[in-house]
């Protein structure tokens, strides 16, 4: 949901004939607008759906010490492809990288559902990645060129909207499959239900202008974005070993990863320098620390309280209705000058939140305590997202928009990069790989306790830590703008 609140436009963006009437739904875009929405959607119940699914997956692997690893190995794929497919759409448009992507993460699901040992799971994930990354900046270059700009704002509201309904019925479907038919046909049902939406909106790609003839495509961009995807692998790894030796692929992938990372975002932005590179670090902040928070609480329902995963799914709805709430209260213009008080309010829930989560292991409460929190940890970051996209966008100088919103996707996924793999690390160190194991008795219900508060307690205090840097999204003197350096 997060990566599609953010979009520049692209060169060469359509712009609207003389007397063009109608809207997104007109005759020109209806059938581009419903196959784009279309994908969104299935994309978003692919979202919910694994997650609900993965504790079964997990569980029947007998890999549940890398339950984690299933999550950030997407991202950490998906942020080598993100650059890769900017360049590719510049260069000649967005129908390859498209369909390119589309491909390749239905060959992640096909892989996923075959997965005979849990490493190949995680392996699986990782193809998904690539492919859910070509996805989603190719969909931005679509809403850039194809629409004008009277129209963006309404296509970009609805790929919000079109997260609504598959939040609600994904976690009760996908539980039903996992529990009547196997965890393995969510997977594998998914790739089927892209197809209608593909064929319905290629003939308004086809017809979409070709680009100019652009430069050389930009190497060391890409080979940056390389370096970080592999040094987040690497640590990713490393956090798996207890042993001495774990050092050496840590230090391998701190060397690839931050060097790196800190060219591709704005200077500053780890030290939080006030305006942009705030806003940017931000947004990694909340969305890595509600993702690392979100993966974990079906894994603790269901091997913790015993709650069917279906049941799990669905405490997960009501953020995902929530966040669509914040979203539109932000927006709102008469809390235009608030904004970043809203925003340093959102991340407050997201902290009080995430910490009440683990008080559902404590004999006596109630398992709807984690719904409820999840509304209100729903809420706050739909405060933050959004406008933190506003934001970026408005202290950007003319003509860097699009290195300020890519900046932010970068920030996003490496904050889930990050965070869930902490998140992983921190489990295994308190004894969480033994989580499900002894689903049918007590005797291990001690360790896999330590290791759920261990997460939801490092995750809440990042939070605050968001909390902190949200009073600097703004530079000290109005009118002066950080800027982003080039790449």
């Amino acid at each position: 949901m997060t990566s599609t609140d953010s979009i520049s436009a692209a060169p060469g963006a359509a712009t609207a004939p003389p007397g063009e009437a109608g809207g997104v739904l007109g005759s020109r875009y209806r059938a581009l607008t419903l196959g784009i929405i279309s994908v969104v959607s299935l994309i978003a119940f692919e979202a919910s759906a694994i997650t609900t699914a993965m504790p079964f997956a997990a569980r029947a692997l007998g890999g549940v010490g890398l339950y984690a690893f299933a999550f950030s190995a997407y991202f950490t794929a998906s942020l080598f492809s993100m650059s890769v497919a900017g360049q590719w759409s510049d260069r000649s448009g967005p129908l390859g990288p498209l369909f390119t992507g589309i491909a390749t993460f239905g060959a992640g699901l096909v892989l996923a559902g075959s997965a005979q040992q849990m490493w190949m799971l995680v392996a699986s994930r990782a193809v998904q990645g690539l492919g859910g990354g070509f996805v989603v900046v190719s969909l931005y270059v679509v809403v850039g060129r194809a629409y004008p700009e009277r129209l963006r704002a309404k296509i970009l509201a609805a790929f919000s909207a079109a997260w609504v309904v598959p939040v609600l019925v994904g976690p009760v479907i996908a539980g039903s499959v996992a529990e009547q038919l196997g965890w393995r046909w969510v997977f594998l049902a998914i790739p089927v239900l892209i197809l209608l939406p593909l064929a319905v909106m290629l003939p308004a790609l086809r017809k979409l202008p070709r680009p100019e003839a652009g430069g050389a495509p930009d190497r060391r961009r890409a080979a940056l974005a390389l370096a970080v995807a592999v040094g987040a692998g690497l640590l990713q790894y490393a956090g798996q070993g207890r042993e001495w030796l774990a050092l050496v692929p840590a230090v391998a992938g701190l060397a690839l990863l931050a060097p790196s990372i800190v060219r591709l975002l704005p200077r500053g932005t780890f030290r939080a320098l006030r305006g942009l590179p705030s806003v940017v670090l931000l947004r990694g902040i909340t969305v890595g620390a509600f993702l690392a928070s979100e993966s974990f609480i079906p894994l603790m329902l269901v091997s913790e309280r015993g709650m069917s995963a279906t049941t799990a799914g669905l405490s997960l709805t009501g953020g995902g209705l929530t966040w669509s709430l914040g979203a539109y209260t932000q927006s709102r213009s008469r809390l235009e000058p608030y904004r970043q008080r809203l925003m340093c309010l959102g991340l407050v829930l997201m902290a009080v939140s995430i910490a009440v989560v683990p008080l559902v292991l404590l004999d006596g409460a109630p398992v709807w305590l984690v719904a409820a929190s999840w509304v209100v940890a729903g809420y706050g970051i739909g405060l933050n997202v959004s406008s933190s996209t506003v934001l970026a966008l408005e202290l950007s100088p003319a003509g860097e928009e699009g290195v300020s919103s890519a900046a932010l996707q970068v920030s996003e996924a490496l904050g889930n990069i990050v965070l869930v793999g902490v998140a992983g690390v921190l489990f295994g160190a308190f004894g969480g790989g033994t989580a499900g194991e002894g689903a049918h008795g007590a005797s291990d219900a001690a360790a896999p306790h330590s290791a759920f508060a261990a997460v939801y307690v490092a995750m809440a205090a990042v939070a605050v830590a968001g909390a902190a840097v949200a009073t600097r999204l703004r530079p000290k003197e109005r009118g002066t703008k950080d800027r982003v350096r080039p790449a």
